[in-house]
């Protein structure tokens, strides 16, 4: 019997969050219809109101999220997803430059796709508009609270966000500081909304809200992201984990490629476009590797090799032999699995069996070379002598992204503006009728 009205209490509550969710993405949708048909000069202004808003409310957003730091630290959370979860005033200032930059960005609504006046008179045109309500579920990053309310704003959508416990703090003051400043504009404070407060069951109830809920983005580890896919009845554009190469040809330059090695791997560890394979070729293996160990070594990072990058590695190098698990891992931390390739058709098919289809990377001075990685590597973003960093919404120009797809279907790549809409046929006819 105690069993029987323990069940009844459980499912009363998710029927409770269920609810409540539904409320939450109803005033969402609400708000989104009078978003639509906001001029582009009234979103600008929001976004601008926004930015000093959080600049304005700095010391309130560091207090909290040192709240949500220290209970990481009492749980064992690693250096590189505290690195993310980290805000600091300059953090913070960056945050609210990225809501400034996506003001001066084109707004995507009315952007006519392709347009044309049939033979039979009928005009017709393809425009952007936006999503509606777009969901976000995603882990210990509340810069992205931030990325997808004023990418949500100026795209046309209302936003709903799942930041996970260990954002909770800063979240709950972030989200309220965007929600005053909408309303100062004029606007609706429901356009950004969260539904930490609900849980894990919230996100469920999140999952499940079709029809109120038009896409929803993950955004987190391999298995937040597994789990929404798996479990959504609302629409999902996949953003995948970072196993990313970084691949030095026989003719690279190799002044250039130790700079885009060390950029690649340490210039921030905890993010999704970190290098976390180098891949060498054997021809120039031996004058690169001692050199190139030696500086990651410096930069504190722990190499994982094969037996031919531990034959070259110097004495003082921290060394460990790679195993399989190191191709497939995305570290997110100072580590990097370090393999000899004999040539350019060893490394792709180490990409091909290992990568997550996000950024891959090669330095060569060989055209052909470049061409040939550039077709057959099958990930969302490749880079010819460049950092694997630069796949990122605001260092490629489409100001802050929600995510980096690593999917094929709408959108792939950083998602920015305008891979939050979608589009409508618009007709205009004088009288016609389909014979």
């Amino acid at each position: 019997m105690t069993t029987s009205l323990d069940q009844q209490v459980q499912t009363t509550a998710e029927t409770d969050v269920t609810a409540q969710v539904r409320a939450v993405a109803e005033r969402a949708k609400t708000a989104s219809r009078r978003l639509a048909t906001a001029t582009r000069a009234t979103k600008d202004a929001a976004l601008r109101a926004m930015a000093d808003a959080l600049v304005a409310a700095t010391p309130e957003i560091v207090a909290a999220n040192a709240v949500d730091l220290e209970r990481g630290r009492v749980n064992g959370t690693s250096a590189g997803l505290l690195d993310r979860l980290a805000l600091t005033p300059e953090r913070i200032a960056a945050i609210a430059d990225a809501l400034r930059e996506l003001a001066a960005l084109p707004d995507p609504v009315g952007e006519v796709v392709r347009g044309q006046t049939l033979p039979n008179g009928l005009r017709m045109r393809q425009v952007r508009v936006p999503m509606g309500v777009v969901g976000m579920i995603y882990e210990a990053r509340p810069n992205v609270t931030v990325d997808a309310a004023g990418l949500a704003l100026k795209s046309g959508n209302a936003v709903i966000l799942r930041g996970g416990s260990a954002a909770a703090a800063s979240n709950e003051v972030i989200v309220d500081v965007l929600s005053q400043a909408l309303v100062a504009q004029r606007l609706p404070g429901a356009l950004v909304q969260s539904i930490d407060a609900w849980g894990r069951e919230g996100a469920v109830a999140l999952m499940h809200a079709r029809g109120l809920v038009d896409v929803l983005v993950p955004r987190g580890g391999a298995d937040l992201i597994r789990t929404v896919v798996r479990e959504s009845t609302v629409p999902v554009v996949e953003t995948g984990v970072g196993n990313v190469h970084v691949y030095v040809d026989e003719t690279a330059d190799l002044a250039v490629a130790i700079p885009i090695l060390l950029n690649s791997k340490t210039q921030r560890v905890g993010v999704c476009n970190a290098a976390e394979t180098l891949l060498v070729h054997q021809a120039v293996a031996d004058e690169f590797l001692p050199v190139a160990l030696a500086m990651l070594a410096d930069a504190g990072v722990t190499i994982h090799g094969d037996e031919a990058t531990l034959a070259l590695a110097p004495d003082e190098v921290a060394c460990v032999p790679a195993t399989e698990e190191d191709w497939a891992t995305e570290y997110l931390s100072l580590d990097l699995a370090v393999r000899v390739v004999d040539s350019l058709d060893e490394a792709l098919e180490h990409i091909r069996e290992w990568s997550s289809g996000h950024t891959e990377a090669i330095v060569t001075r060989d055209l052909a070379a470049s061409e040939r990685f550039v077709a057959e590597v099958d990930s969302a973003a490749v880079m010819v002598n460049a950092s694997t960093r630069f796949t990122d919404g605001g260092q490629l120009g489409l100001g802050a992204e929600i995510g980096i797809s690593t999917q094929k279907l709408h959108a792939r790549g950083p998602m920015g503006l305008g891979e939050l809409t979608t589009t409508k046929w618009i007709v205009h006819g004088d009288g016609h009728v389909r014979p």
